[in-house]
């Protein structure tokens, strides 16, 4: 029998199928993380069969991640007022639906588009995993262990998805990424109907539509302007109009929110230093990760000529790392205090990229594990700590805005990541790529990635030798290039997490004042 749970009744003991309901909870997280990794490893693929170019493969990957962040506030209340039980169920079926006709797309458009759906959906989906554990996990130790596991998880879709995504990549097609994904919906979907408890917020404010609209036009035009600007020029009219406006809505929600009665976002959770130092930090080691990943998986296949299947091997150091401090995080933390901990992290994440930063077409791959140890551990020094810091400043009942608030951060992160870092690594390949004196069938789909300069120089080498000649100066061009704006990336994404360290260490409280609420 199903059981329905009233806030009021989940706030005592731990629930007595309490593990069940964590291990449900964990596999819907791993559902949506693992879609946003498992995509990465068939980007190289997607430029060979979709006709992809490097703006295409940013909005593939951005559009998922932008949707979720986007709504994630919304659905975080939505969920409180109308059921958090309902709400992971809803969410499932719709991210199920979408990756299964995702993966028939026959056009870089069309694919962005259900990438689109399926991160409206995982807003749902997200945000209710973590405020359905804080309901049930109540004491505050017992909510550290749970959040921890909770946080392994990531770790563990981080890991499953660029593996499995390779194997099924080699052995089938790129689409039957996406099955999996609806498959491991479903399965988390006929759990959820069995296991998980019922629960919501007594208050039930009402939809804070303007809010909704202000905060999606304004994440909305950001990543647009980001992603455009190495086309546009980053210091052109369009991309600073983009810029400015997007700042002037950003602008106007604030007040917007300051003013309205019933709040998506209450912008006065801010005033608690614990709870914004946490966000940042969450928000920038995600902008970090998802940035270095966008690039790591192109940089193995297209520079090192590695196959999917290896390249998703090769990147199981940063999961394994991650789910082992994701689980030792949150225990340091309640010892030596979040500041410590969560700023210990961020300084990790900000070696390892650094240290990646100086990465070469010939790096010893053992170099570049030492560096993903690094980068693992980082986050998982950061990311499960914060989030206990996070919702441990809202109540009980006010859990679906801090969990949405937590995944907002994380996932404005991770857009803003694959957009900057991205765009500018594109920016710094065109240039080191140039002008050669070569045929413009080679050049111009080499500017527009570097799987573009792949595929052109196998047609090249098909054409006879001169064409192959030619063919393989771009590729040795675009290679070059693709590395130096890795290099530049890391630098980026080393020196944000670098100020994320810093700002912890001010602003962090070392421990929560109790468990009490404001």
């Amino acid at each position: 029998m199903v059981l329905t749970v009233p806030t009021a009744a989940v706030r005592g003991p731990r629930h007595a199928n309490s593990s069940l309901v964590l291990l449900t909870l964990c596999l819907a997280v791993f559902v949506v993380n693992v879609s946003t990794t498992v995509i990465n490893i068939a980007l190289p693929t997607l430029v060979r069969e979709l006709d992809a170019t490097t703006g295409d493969l940013l909005w593939i990957v951005d559009a998922f991640n932008l949707a979720f962040a986007a709504l994630v506030l919304a659905a975080g209340s939505l969920s409180d007022r109308f059921g958090r039980r309902p709400a992971l169920v809803l969410g499932l079926a719709l991210f199920g639906a979408a990756s299964m006709i995702g993966a028939w797309s026959d056009s870089p458009g069309e694919l962005i588009l259900w990438r689109a759906v399926a991160g409206i959906a995982a807003a749902v989906v997200y945000p209710v995993t973590l405020s359905i554990l804080a309901n049930v996990f109540v004491d505050r130790a017992e909510r550290v262990r749970a959040i921890g596991i909770w946080g392994a998880a990531t770790g563990l879709s981080v890991a499953a998805g660029p593996v499995v995504g390779g194997a099924l990549v080699e052995n089938f097609w790129w689409g039957s990424i996406l099955l999996f994904n609806g498959a491991a919906a479903v399965l988390a979907l006929l759990l959820t109907l069995v296991l998980v408890p019922d629960s919501r917020d007594p208050s039930t404010p009402p939809i804070d539509v303007p809010g909704l609209v202000l905060s999606t036009t304004a994440l909305g035009l950001l990543v647009y302007s980001i992603i455009e600007a190495p086309d546009r020029g980053w210091s052109s009219p369009t991309t600073l109009i983009g810029f400015t406006v997007a700042a002037v809505v950003l602008f106007a929600f604030v007040m917007h929110e300051r003013r309205v009665e019933h709040p998506m976002l209450d912008v006065l959770l801010f005033t608690n230093l614990r709870f914004t130092a946490a966000s940042g930090a969450v928000t920038s080691a995600f902008f970090a990760l998802f940035g270095f990943i966008f690039l790591v998986t192109q940089y193995f296949q297209s520079v090192r000529e590695y196959g999917p299947l290896d390249t998703g091997l090769r990147i199981l150091p940063v999961a394994v790392s991650l789910a082992a401090f994701s689980l030792i995080g949150p225990r340091l933390a309640m010892f030596f205090g979040s500041k410590a901990v969560v700023a210990l992290g961020l300084a990790s994440l900000s070696t390892a990229f650094f240290w990646a930063s100086t990465i070469g077409q010939d790096t010893d791959y053992l170099v570049i594990v030492g560096q993903m140890v690094l980068l693992g551990g980082g986050l998982g020094l950061t990311s499960a700590p914060a989030t206990e810091a996070i919702m441990g400043v809202v109540p009980p009942e006010k859990a679906g805005m801090g969990s949405a608030v937590n995944d907002a951060t994380r996932e404005l992160g991770g857009t803003l990541g694959v957009a900057v870092i991205g765009s500018v690594s594109l920016s710094m390949y065109r240039d080191h790529l140039g002008h050669p004196p070569v045929p413009d069938a080679l050049l111009e789909p080499a500017r527009e990635s570097i799987g573009g300069a792949e595929e052109a120089a196998r047609q090249a080498a098909e054409m006879g030798e001169v064409a192959r000649v030619a063919g393989e100066q771009v590729l040795h061009l675009a290679r070059e290039g693709f590395v130096q704006g890795f290099e530049i990336g890391c630098i980026v994404a080393g020196a944000v997490t670098a100020v994320a360290a810093i700002l912890t260490l001010i602003y962090l409280p070392a421990h929560p004042d109790g468990d009490a609420h404001p």
